[in-house]
Protein backbone atom coordinates (compact mmCIF):
# COMPACT_ATOMS: atom_id res chain seq x y z
CA UNK A 1 0.00 0.00 0.00
CA UNK A 2 1.30 3.45 -0.95
CA UNK A 3 -0.23 6.79 0.10
CA UNK A 4 0.54 9.92 -1.91
CA UNK A 5 -0.16 13.58 -1.29
CA UNK A 6 -0.79 15.49 -4.52
CA UNK A 7 -0.85 19.29 -4.31
CA UNK A 8 0.27 22.32 -6.26
CA UNK A 9 -0.53 25.79 -7.57
CA UNK A 10 -0.05 27.51 -4.20
CA UNK A 11 0.85 30.82 -5.91
CA UNK A 12 2.41 32.04 -2.69
CA UNK A 13 2.82 35.81 -2.40
CA UNK A 14 0.08 36.59 -4.90
CA UNK A 15 -0.21 40.41 -4.82
CA UNK A 16 -4.05 40.38 -4.52
CA UNK A 17 -4.18 43.77 -6.23
CA UNK A 18 -8.00 43.86 -6.20
CA UNK A 19 -7.99 43.91 -2.39
CA UNK A 20 -7.08 46.76 -0.03
CA UNK A 21 -3.41 46.54 1.04
CA UNK A 22 -4.20 45.35 4.57
CA UNK A 23 -6.52 42.61 3.31
CA UNK A 24 -4.02 41.59 0.62
CA UNK A 25 -1.35 41.17 3.30
CA UNK A 26 -3.78 39.13 5.36
CA UNK A 27 -4.42 36.82 2.40
CA UNK A 28 -0.68 36.27 1.90
CA UNK A 29 -0.34 35.33 5.57
CA UNK A 30 -3.21 32.89 5.13
CA UNK A 31 -1.41 31.33 2.16
CA UNK A 32 1.58 30.68 4.41
CA UNK A 33 -0.64 29.18 7.12
CA UNK A 34 -2.20 26.88 4.53
CA UNK A 35 1.22 25.27 4.21
CA UNK A 36 0.96 24.13 7.81
CA UNK A 37 -2.46 22.63 7.09
CA UNK A 38 -0.91 20.74 4.18
CA UNK A 39 1.86 19.44 6.43
CA UNK A 40 -0.67 18.40 9.07
CA UNK A 41 -2.62 16.50 6.42
CA UNK A 42 0.53 14.66 5.35
CA UNK A 43 1.22 13.70 8.96
CA UNK A 44 -2.38 12.69 9.73
CA UNK A 45 -2.66 10.49 6.65
CA UNK A 46 0.83 9.01 7.15
CA UNK A 47 1.74 9.93 3.59
CA UNK A 48 4.59 7.97 2.01
CA UNK A 49 5.40 10.50 -0.72
CA UNK A 50 4.35 14.07 -1.61
CA UNK A 51 4.11 15.24 -5.22
CA UNK A 52 3.94 19.04 -5.63
CA UNK A 53 3.10 19.97 -9.20
CA UNK A 54 4.53 23.46 -9.55
CA UNK A 55 3.53 27.11 -9.34
CA UNK A 56 4.19 27.04 -5.61
CA UNK A 57 5.25 30.68 -5.91
CA UNK A 58 3.65 33.53 -7.83
CA UNK A 59 5.64 35.16 -10.61
CA UNK A 60 6.02 38.51 -8.85
CA UNK A 61 7.78 39.39 -5.59
CA UNK A 62 8.69 36.46 -3.36
CA UNK A 63 9.21 37.41 0.28
CA UNK A 64 11.96 35.68 2.28
CA UNK A 65 9.51 34.76 5.03
CA UNK A 66 7.42 32.90 2.46
CA UNK A 67 10.36 30.78 1.31
CA UNK A 68 11.18 30.12 4.96
CA UNK A 69 7.56 29.14 5.72
CA UNK A 70 7.45 26.72 2.78
CA UNK A 71 10.80 25.22 3.72
CA UNK A 72 9.77 24.74 7.35
CA UNK A 73 6.45 23.15 6.38
CA UNK A 74 8.08 20.73 3.95
CA UNK A 75 10.69 19.78 6.57
CA UNK A 76 7.79 18.63 8.73
CA UNK A 77 6.47 16.22 6.09
CA UNK A 78 6.99 12.59 7.20
CA UNK A 79 8.14 11.62 3.71
CA UNK A 80 10.09 12.66 0.61
CA UNK A 81 8.70 15.65 -1.30
CA UNK A 82 9.12 15.95 -5.09
CA UNK A 83 8.59 19.34 -6.75
CA UNK A 84 8.11 20.01 -10.47
CA UNK A 85 8.52 23.79 -11.02
CA UNK A 86 5.90 25.48 -13.20
CA UNK A 87 5.55 28.49 -15.47
CA UNK A 88 4.97 30.91 -12.58
CA UNK A 89 7.91 29.59 -10.57
CA UNK A 90 10.36 28.33 -13.21
CA UNK A 91 13.66 26.83 -12.19
CA UNK A 92 16.21 29.55 -12.98
CA UNK A 93 19.52 30.70 -11.59
CA UNK A 94 17.84 33.16 -9.23
CA UNK A 95 14.70 31.22 -8.26
CA UNK A 96 14.27 30.12 -4.63
CA UNK A 97 14.50 26.54 -5.87
CA UNK A 98 18.11 27.24 -6.79
CA UNK A 99 19.19 29.73 -4.14
CA UNK A 100 17.57 28.39 -0.98
CA UNK A 101 18.96 25.45 1.00
CA UNK A 102 15.99 23.07 1.16
CA UNK A 103 15.43 20.30 3.71
CA UNK A 104 16.98 16.93 2.92
CA UNK A 105 13.58 15.36 2.18
CA UNK A 106 12.85 17.89 -0.60
CA UNK A 107 13.77 16.97 -4.19
CA UNK A 108 13.34 19.53 -6.97
CA UNK A 109 13.42 18.71 -10.69
CA UNK A 110 15.71 21.19 -12.39
CA UNK A 111 15.89 20.35 -16.11
CA UNK A 112 13.53 20.71 -19.06
CA UNK A 113 14.10 17.07 -19.96
CA UNK A 114 12.14 14.47 -18.02
CA UNK A 115 14.31 12.91 -15.32
CA UNK A 116 13.65 10.56 -12.44
CA UNK A 117 14.19 10.10 -8.72
CA UNK A 118 14.23 6.62 -7.21
CA UNK A 119 13.11 5.78 -3.68
CA UNK A 120 14.14 2.14 -3.15
CA UNK A 121 12.56 1.88 0.31
CA UNK A 122 9.19 2.66 -1.26
CA UNK A 123 9.76 0.72 -4.45
CA UNK A 124 8.95 3.91 -6.33
CA UNK A 125 10.45 5.94 -9.15
CA UNK A 126 9.17 9.52 -9.69
CA UNK A 127 9.46 11.29 -13.04
CA UNK A 128 9.28 15.03 -13.47
CA UNK A 129 10.68 18.04 -15.29
CA UNK A 130 11.13 21.72 -14.61
CA UNK A 131 9.68 24.59 -16.55
CA UNK A 132 12.71 26.87 -16.89
CA UNK A 133 11.09 29.97 -18.41
CA UNK A 134 7.61 31.54 -18.31
CA UNK A 135 6.63 29.73 -21.53
CA UNK A 136 7.21 26.34 -23.10
CA UNK A 137 5.30 25.27 -26.23
CA UNK A 138 6.74 21.81 -26.94
CA UNK A 139 5.32 18.64 -25.38
CA UNK A 140 7.73 17.75 -22.54
CA UNK A 141 6.45 14.16 -22.46
CA UNK A 142 6.87 13.44 -26.18
CA UNK A 143 8.52 10.03 -26.53
CA UNK A 144 8.48 9.42 -22.79
CA UNK A 145 8.04 5.83 -21.61
CA UNK A 146 9.31 4.55 -18.25
CA UNK A 147 10.85 1.12 -17.90
CA UNK A 148 8.64 -1.62 -16.52
CA UNK A 149 11.12 -3.14 -14.10
CA UNK A 150 9.10 -3.79 -10.96
CA UNK A 151 9.21 -0.27 -9.52
CA UNK A 152 6.02 1.78 -9.26
CA UNK A 153 6.45 4.63 -11.74
CA UNK A 154 4.84 7.96 -10.84
CA UNK A 155 4.86 11.35 -12.51
CA UNK A 156 4.60 14.92 -11.24
CA UNK A 157 4.28 17.43 -14.06
CA UNK A 158 3.27 21.05 -14.48
CA UNK A 159 1.51 20.81 -17.83
CA UNK A 160 -1.58 21.79 -19.80
CA UNK A 161 -3.20 18.51 -20.82
CA UNK A 162 -5.07 18.57 -24.09
CA UNK A 163 -4.50 22.19 -25.01
CA UNK A 164 -1.73 23.58 -27.20
CA UNK A 165 -0.08 26.75 -25.96
CA UNK A 166 2.82 28.12 -23.95
CA UNK A 167 2.31 26.00 -20.82
CA UNK A 168 4.17 22.76 -21.54
CA UNK A 169 1.21 21.12 -23.31
CA UNK A 170 0.79 17.36 -23.44
CA UNK A 171 -1.58 14.96 -25.17
CA UNK A 172 -3.93 13.36 -22.58
CA UNK A 173 -4.30 10.24 -24.74
CA UNK A 174 -0.55 9.77 -24.70
CA UNK A 175 -0.44 10.54 -20.98
CA UNK A 176 -3.07 7.88 -20.31
CA UNK A 177 -0.88 5.28 -22.06
CA UNK A 178 2.44 6.46 -20.62
CA UNK A 179 2.98 3.47 -18.34
CA UNK A 180 2.89 5.52 -15.13
CA UNK A 181 0.85 4.24 -12.20
CA UNK A 182 -0.35 7.81 -11.53
CA UNK A 183 0.41 11.26 -12.95
CA UNK A 184 0.05 14.20 -10.54
CA UNK A 185 -0.55 17.32 -12.62
CA UNK A 186 -0.47 21.01 -11.87
CA UNK A 187 -1.48 24.17 -13.76
CA UNK A 188 -5.29 23.91 -13.86
CA UNK A 189 -6.77 25.43 -10.70
CA UNK A 190 -9.95 23.38 -10.74
CA UNK A 191 -9.72 19.93 -9.17
CA UNK A 192 -10.11 17.22 -11.81
CA UNK A 193 -10.52 13.66 -10.47
CA UNK A 194 -8.80 10.83 -12.35
CA UNK A 195 -10.45 8.29 -14.59
CA UNK A 196 -9.42 5.11 -12.79
CA UNK A 197 -10.24 3.00 -15.83
CA UNK A 198 -7.22 4.44 -17.67
CA UNK A 199 -3.90 2.60 -17.75
CA UNK A 200 -2.40 5.79 -16.29
CA UNK A 201 -4.90 7.73 -14.16
CA UNK A 202 -4.01 11.42 -14.13
CA UNK A 203 -5.53 14.29 -12.23
CA UNK A 204 -5.28 17.98 -11.45
CA UNK A 205 -5.25 18.71 -7.74
CA UNK A 206 -6.49 22.28 -8.21
CA UNK A 207 -5.03 25.17 -6.23
CA UNK A 208 -4.38 25.21 -2.50
CA UNK A 209 -6.37 28.40 -1.87
CA UNK A 210 -8.71 30.44 -4.07
CA UNK A 211 -7.56 33.93 -5.06
CA UNK A 212 -10.57 35.32 -6.93
CA UNK A 213 -13.99 34.61 -8.38
CA UNK A 214 -12.39 32.55 -11.13
CA UNK A 215 -11.28 30.04 -8.45
CA UNK A 216 -14.52 29.11 -6.76
CA UNK A 217 -15.42 26.79 -3.93
CA UNK A 218 -13.37 24.49 -1.74
CA UNK A 219 -9.64 24.31 -2.39
CA UNK A 220 -7.03 21.99 -0.96
CA UNK A 221 -5.07 18.86 -1.86
CA UNK A 222 -5.57 15.24 -2.87
CA UNK A 223 -4.69 12.00 -1.10
CA UNK A 224 -4.10 9.07 -3.43
CA UNK A 225 -3.88 5.41 -2.42
CA UNK A 226 -2.17 2.77 -4.56
CA UNK A 227 -2.17 -0.96 -4.00
CA UNK A 228 0.02 -3.26 -6.10
CA UNK A 229 0.85 -0.36 -8.39
CA UNK A 230 -2.81 0.59 -9.04
CA UNK A 231 -4.76 3.59 -7.82
CA UNK A 232 -7.49 2.27 -5.54
CA UNK A 233 -8.64 5.50 -3.91
CA UNK A 234 -8.45 9.22 -4.67
CA UNK A 235 -9.76 11.86 -2.27
CA UNK A 236 -9.93 15.64 -2.43
CA UNK A 237 -9.39 17.22 1.00
CA UNK A 238 -10.48 20.86 1.50
CA UNK A 239 -7.85 22.91 3.34
CA UNK A 240 -8.48 26.58 2.54
CA UNK A 241 -9.97 28.59 5.42
CA UNK A 242 -11.98 30.78 3.05
CA UNK A 243 -13.68 30.38 -0.30
CA UNK A 244 -14.82 32.51 -3.22
CA UNK A 245 -18.50 31.88 -3.86
CA UNK A 246 -21.15 32.96 -6.37
CA UNK A 247 -24.59 33.26 -4.80
CA UNK A 248 -27.99 34.43 -6.00
CA UNK A 249 -30.77 36.30 -4.22
CA UNK A 250 -34.28 36.11 -5.71
CA UNK A 251 -35.99 39.44 -4.98
CA UNK A 252 -39.31 39.00 -6.79
CA UNK A 253 -42.12 39.64 -4.33
CA UNK A 254 -39.90 40.31 -1.35
CA UNK A 255 -37.68 42.95 0.20
CA UNK A 256 -34.20 42.88 -1.40
CA UNK A 257 -32.55 43.14 2.02
CA UNK A 258 -34.37 40.04 3.27
CA UNK A 259 -33.54 38.18 0.07
CA UNK A 260 -29.85 39.09 0.37
CA UNK A 261 -29.56 38.08 4.02
CA UNK A 262 -31.36 34.82 3.28
CA UNK A 263 -28.91 34.06 0.44
CA UNK A 264 -25.90 34.73 2.67
CA UNK A 265 -27.21 32.87 5.70
CA UNK A 266 -24.71 32.42 8.53
CA UNK A 267 -22.32 29.91 6.94
CA UNK A 268 -20.04 32.24 4.97
CA UNK A 269 -18.36 34.33 7.64
CA UNK A 270 -14.86 33.67 6.23
CA UNK A 271 -15.86 33.58 2.56
CA UNK A 272 -15.65 36.11 -0.26
CA UNK A 273 -19.13 36.29 -1.77
CA UNK A 274 -20.48 37.72 -4.98
CA UNK A 275 -24.27 37.88 -4.79
CA UNK A 276 -26.34 38.52 -7.89
CA UNK A 277 -29.81 39.96 -7.29
CA UNK A 278 -32.33 38.43 -9.70
CA UNK A 279 -36.02 38.79 -10.37
CA UNK A 280 -38.34 41.79 -10.58
CA UNK A 281 -37.76 44.68 -8.24
CA UNK A 282 -37.59 48.40 -7.89
CA UNK A 283 -34.03 49.61 -8.32
CA UNK A 284 -32.09 48.13 -5.37
CA UNK A 285 -29.89 50.40 -3.29
CA UNK A 286 -26.68 48.40 -3.47
CA UNK A 287 -24.62 50.45 -0.94
CA UNK A 288 -27.43 50.18 1.62
CA UNK A 289 -27.75 46.45 1.02
CA UNK A 290 -24.00 45.96 1.42
CA UNK A 291 -24.10 47.85 4.72
CA UNK A 292 -27.03 45.72 5.94
CA UNK A 293 -25.07 42.54 5.17
CA UNK A 294 -21.89 43.54 7.00
CA UNK A 295 -20.55 40.67 9.08
CA UNK A 296 -22.25 37.93 7.05
CA UNK A 297 -19.09 37.29 5.01
CA UNK A 298 -15.53 38.51 4.84
CA UNK A 299 -16.12 40.56 1.70
CA UNK A 300 -19.25 41.12 -0.35
CA UNK A 301 -19.69 42.09 -3.98
CA UNK A 302 -23.22 42.81 -5.20
CA UNK A 303 -24.47 42.61 -8.77
CA UNK A 304 -27.83 43.90 -9.88
CA UNK A 305 -29.44 41.64 -12.47
CA UNK A 306 -33.01 42.58 -11.59
CA UNK A 307 -35.64 43.64 -14.07
CA UNK A 308 -38.14 46.44 -13.68
CA UNK A 309 -41.56 45.26 -12.39
CA UNK A 310 -44.06 44.22 -15.05
CA UNK A 311 -46.41 47.11 -14.23
CA UNK A 312 -43.86 49.49 -15.77
CA UNK A 313 -44.85 48.16 -19.19
CA UNK A 314 -48.46 49.24 -18.66
CA UNK A 315 -47.53 52.56 -20.29
CA UNK A 316 -46.08 50.85 -23.35
CA UNK A 317 -48.80 52.02 -25.74
CA UNK A 318 -48.94 55.62 -24.55
CA UNK A 319 -48.55 58.17 -27.35
CA UNK A 320 -46.00 60.03 -25.28
CA UNK A 321 -42.22 60.30 -25.13
CA UNK A 322 -42.31 57.82 -22.25
CA UNK A 323 -44.36 55.38 -24.31
CA UNK A 324 -41.97 55.73 -27.24
CA UNK A 325 -39.00 55.12 -24.92
CA UNK A 326 -40.65 52.05 -23.39
CA UNK A 327 -41.47 50.56 -26.81
CA UNK A 328 -37.87 51.01 -27.94
CA UNK A 329 -36.43 49.37 -24.80
CA UNK A 330 -39.00 46.57 -24.87
CA UNK A 331 -38.05 45.74 -28.45
CA UNK A 332 -34.35 45.72 -27.64
CA UNK A 333 -34.81 43.54 -24.56
CA UNK A 334 -36.87 41.04 -26.56
CA UNK A 335 -34.13 40.76 -29.16
CA UNK A 336 -31.14 40.66 -26.81
CA UNK A 337 -29.85 37.32 -25.46
CA UNK A 338 -26.50 38.33 -23.99
CA UNK A 339 -26.88 38.62 -20.18
CA UNK A 340 -24.47 41.54 -19.87
CA UNK A 341 -26.20 43.47 -22.65
CA UNK A 342 -29.60 42.79 -21.05
CA UNK A 343 -28.28 44.07 -17.74
CA UNK A 344 -27.16 47.28 -19.46
CA UNK A 345 -30.56 47.69 -21.10
CA UNK A 346 -32.32 47.28 -17.75
CA UNK A 347 -30.14 50.01 -16.29
CA UNK A 348 -30.88 52.21 -19.29
CA UNK A 349 -34.59 51.60 -18.74
CA UNK A 350 -34.40 52.56 -15.07
CA UNK A 351 -32.34 55.70 -15.58
CA UNK A 352 -34.25 56.70 -18.70
CA UNK A 353 -37.57 56.57 -16.85
CA UNK A 354 -36.08 58.54 -13.96
CA UNK A 355 -34.93 61.24 -16.39
CA UNK A 356 -38.30 61.37 -18.12
CA UNK A 357 -40.07 61.69 -14.76
CA UNK A 358 -37.63 64.28 -13.42
CA UNK A 359 -36.41 62.03 -10.59
CA UNK A 360 -32.98 62.24 -8.98
CA UNK A 361 -32.53 58.47 -8.91
CA UNK A 362 -34.25 55.47 -10.53
CA UNK A 363 -36.88 53.56 -8.66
Amino acid sequence: MLTLLHAGDFHLDTPFRSLPPREAQRRRREQRRALDALRDLAVARQVDLALLAGDLFAASTIYPETVEALSAALAGFPCPVCISPGNHDPFTGHSPYNTHIWPDNVHIFSTEAVSSLTFPDLGVRVYGFAVTSPAREDDPLAGFRPPQDGLVNLGVFHTQAGKAGPYAPTDPAFLAQSGLAYAALGHVHQTTPPDLSLSTPWAYCGCLMGRGFDELGDKGACVVTLDNGKVTDWQFVPLAPSRYLLLEAEVTGQDPKAALLDALGHDHLEDYCRVTLRGESAAPDLPALAEAAQGRCRALELRDDTAVPQDVWARLEEETLTGLFLRELHQRLDAETDPNARRTLQLALRYGLAALEGREAPR
